[in-house]
């Protein structure tokens, strides 16, 4: 009895064995059939849709965010009166929503510091930047820019009388004040290292240290030390440039779309003479040819 129970056992375990497998050899069939297994053909994943461009967006949306500055007198500063931010920039962006959208007033404009700009275009806060941004090799590894659409260079802005006449009186012992982020911090460091150099969040910043007496010059680009001087006509811009600063108009990185239709549209504004129009309006004479 024993023996025979034993066999059952046996059998039926075999039995067992036999049925799972089946019961494998059919799943891999199946799944091979259905392109999951070795044997079959793999099966396609779904593609890749490629990233929207900016310009989609922003067609989507019908509205242009472009960061600019408040704090920058002829080119983008906020009116106490009126609450409206003015300047050169502010009627380019606009120019720019109307070449884009086909209406000006389709923009919105949103506060960025040069500190604050490219964090805030990268993290899809703002379309554009157009904000005295000067194209630099290091700045075009972190964004797209456009062709050039302003000139300046960098100068020296002092109170009406000081000893600072130019570069070669910054030395040391003089207190420079520039704004962070800026191009200027680096350049005024390499062209007077002997100078200590007091950086602030934003112009207003540093202007208003400037007439409280913590500095004794004010370094930036030529064009924004002109509406500073044009506040207050107790100080100066003195000296040569010293540099050159080419302003661009940035967009996301491999944005190369977007960037397209932003020249296309700079060059619509040369070609009806729109751009001189603003540039003479802002600036007080035509663009060097």
């Amino acid at each position: 009895m024993r023996k025979w129970t034993s066999l059952s056992v046996a059998l039926v375990c075999m039995l067992m064995l036999v049925l799972a497998g089946c019961g494998a050899g059919g799943s891999n069939g199946e799944s091979g059939a259905n392109g999951g297994g070795a044997s079959g053909t793999p099966s396609e994943s779904p593609s890749a849709e490629a990233p929207a461009s900016g310009l989609d967006k922003i067609k989507s949306r019908d509205k242009l965010i472009v960061g600019v500055k408040y704090d920058t007198k002829l080119f983008g500063l906020k009116n106490p009166t009126t609450g409206e931010v003015e300047g050169f920039d502010v009627d380019i962006a606009k120019a720019l929503a109307k070449h884009i959208l086909g209406d000006e007033t389709k923009v919105e404009l949103v506060e960025v510091t040069s500190k604050t700009r490219i964090q805030m275009l990268d993290n899809g806060d703002i379309d554009m930047i157009v904000a005295t941004m000067t194209i630099t090799e290091e700045r075009k590894n972190q964004v797209e820019f456009s062709d050039v659409y302003f000139k300046a260079g960098q100068s020296l802005l002092v109170k009406k009388g000081s000893p600072i006449k130019g570069l070669e009186d910054v030395k040391k012992g003089t207190k420079v004040l520039a704004v962070k982020g800026s191009t200027s911090v680096n350049n005024i460091k390499e062209k007077a290292p002997d100078a200590t150099v007091l950086e602030f969040d934003n112009y207003q910043d540093a202007f208003s240290a400037l007439k409280a007496g913590q500095g004794d010059t004010l370094t930036t680009d030529n064009a924004i030390l002109y509406g500073m001087a044009a506040q207050d006509s107790n100080y100066e811009v003195v000296g040569e440039p010293f540099t050159d600063e080419p302003y661009g108009i940035a967009v996301k990185k491999g944005d190369t779309t977007l960037a397209a239709a932003v020249n296309e549209g700079l060059k619509a504004m040369k070609e009806d003479g729109s751009y001189n129009k603003i540039y003479e309006q802002w600036i007080g004479e035509p663009p060097a040819e």
